[in-house]
């Protein structure tokens, strides 16, 4: 999953880049508005993360501008500011969800974790096709209940694939919600991953769940 930080504060900015980072996502990092304005309408993202107080645009007008544009991505608002007014402003502009600093990263997890998966699956943390589990809260992915060991990478594309069940993913889309804006991703980096992946959840089975569709990406297909 990828997310985009836009926040000034260049210390708390890599900090919490660094713990989304250990959490398994993607992160792009903004420390202006007029750069995370032209990022968030620009570029395919799971979430965005948006302090309220910028240098150039401030959150609110790039919230407002996120929804003018008609997109529905996750804003989870950032602000030193706790009154009452400021989160009614927030949230009537089309933020999702609000918080104050300072906060837990505890708590930022756990907000971020329910907004990403709040437009496809409301109720669970658990993702499943066939007789594969993937949890998103404890990184755990099993197959006929056997744990199976995934790296970083490997494990965001099984979920982002999840996520799209019965849906062609492309290589582009991959890139865009595993790998960071500045990642240089080779063409072949990819197949490479997907290699690996189904080496580790497809090999050793009889049923396959990744399927190559040829010219266009990959899809986990599962019947209604």
């Amino acid at each position: 999953m990828r997310i985009l930080l836009i926040e000034d504060e260049f210390k708390l900015a890599n900090a919490i880049k660094r713990a989304l980072e250990l959490q398994k996502y993607a992160v792009d990092v903004a420390n202006d508005g007029t750069a995370g304005l032209d990022l968030a309408v620009g570029e395919d993202f799971d979430l965005i993360i948006l302090d309220i107080m910028l240098p150039g645009i401030d959150g609110m007008e790039i919230c407002k501008k996120v929804r003018e544009e008609g997109s529905h991505i996750p804003v989870l608002m950032l602000t030193a500011k706790g009154q009452i007014s400021d989160k009614v402003l927030g949230l009537d502009i089309g933020a999702d969800d609000y918080m104050v600093k300072p906060f837990s990263f505890e708590e930022l997890f756990a907000r971020v974790r329910a907004l990403i998966r709040r437009p496809k699956n409301m109720n669970t943390s658990l993702l499943k096709t066939k007789n594969l589990t993937l949890d998103t809260l404890k990184f755990k992915v099993t197959r006929e209940g056997k744990q199976i060991s995934l790296s970083t990478k490997e494990f965001s594309i099984l979920e982002y694939l999840l996520r799209n069940k019965n849906r062609v993913v492309s290589r582009d889309q991959l890139v865009s919600h595993v790998w960071n804006y500045d990642a240089d991703v080779l063409p072949n980096v990819v197949e490479v991953h997907i290699k690996h992946l189904r080496d580790k959840i497809d090999a050793p089975f009889a049923d396959k769940i990744i399927q190559t569709i040829r010219g266009k990406g990959y899809m986990i297909e599962e019947e209604a």
